[in-house]
């Protein structure tokens, strides 16, 4: 029934149903999951890294994390050459509205504008919807901490704890029933290493398979945006008891 109507982004089926951005989401279930988990002091974002060969050399850059401002951070799931497209374009928008107005872009108006762009693929003939999906963690002075994902559609909402990506079905409902509203950041990053351990497709979790960013406020009151070395997750792996510590080669 399907083959009628998706040729077109801008032809609706008769169900009523865009099958182009539905195959965008499908793009993103076959990518390396992400998860996002709001605290009471601050937001911790955690992303699996797909190893698809052992020959890859690693990349020293960030992969699945980015920062947007100096108070707006997120996460990818998806394909990436579409998310770095994305990804600047809200990194320009947060500086010309800090350039206007002399005070941080409120991270709603940021992700609403975002996805303006994202949706506007979806309506036009000739165009492809973006096939990524974003969790972005920030904070303002009007709403505190907040957690927002937004799908190739154009949609996106508030979420206190949120999966993308492969496998995100197990992941949500594991949140579902392991989330608390008063949890410290210390206990979300537990919470998120616990969820991508039970939910990726690789037996072991290891620092080189994923990465772990935190948004959360200094004790001068600025915000600051903190991306784990690959030392520190391995402390933080084996600290909560998701990986083995490593034998000491003699």
């Amino acid at each position: 029934m399907s083959r009628r109507y998706d040729s077109r982004t801008t032809i609706f089926s008769p169900e009523g149903r865009l099958y182009q951005v539905e195959y965008a989401m499908e793009a993103i279930g076959n990518a390396g999951s992400a998860i996002g988990i709001l605290s009471k002091d601050g937001v911790v974002l955690i992303g699996e890294k797909k190893v698809t060969s052992k020959l890859l050399q690693t990349s020293t850059s960030s992969e699945k994390m980015y920062k947007i401002d100096d108070h707006v951070a997120c996460a990818v799931a998806g394909i990436m050459s579409d998310a770095n497209i994305l990804i600047n374009t809200a990194r320009v928008q947060a500086q010309r509205y800090t350039f206007m107005y002399q005070e941080p872009m409120p991270v709603e108006q940021l992700v609403q504008s975002l996805c303006d762009t994202k949706q506007g693929y979806t309506q036009f003939g000739g165009l492809r919807p973006f096939g990524v999906s974003f969790l972005f963690a920030g904070w303002d002075k009007n709403h505190g901490f907040q957690l927002y994902m937004s799908d190739p559609s154009g949609n996106y909402g508030g979420w206190k704890a949120a999966a993308v990506g492969a496998n995100n079905q197990a992941a949500q409902s594991i949140l579902k029933q392991d989330y608390k509203d008063d949890a410290t950041r210390e206990e979300a990053v537990e919470l998120a290493l616990k969820v991508l351990s039970k939910t990726m497709d690789s037996t072991s979790l290891t620092s080189e398979k994923l990465e772990l960013a935190e948004v959360f406020l200094t004790p001068s009151g600025s915000v600051k945006y903190h991306v784990h070395s690959p030392e520190s997750l391995t402390k933080l792996l084996v600290k909560h008891g998701v990986t083995q510590p490593a034998a000491e080669s003699s």
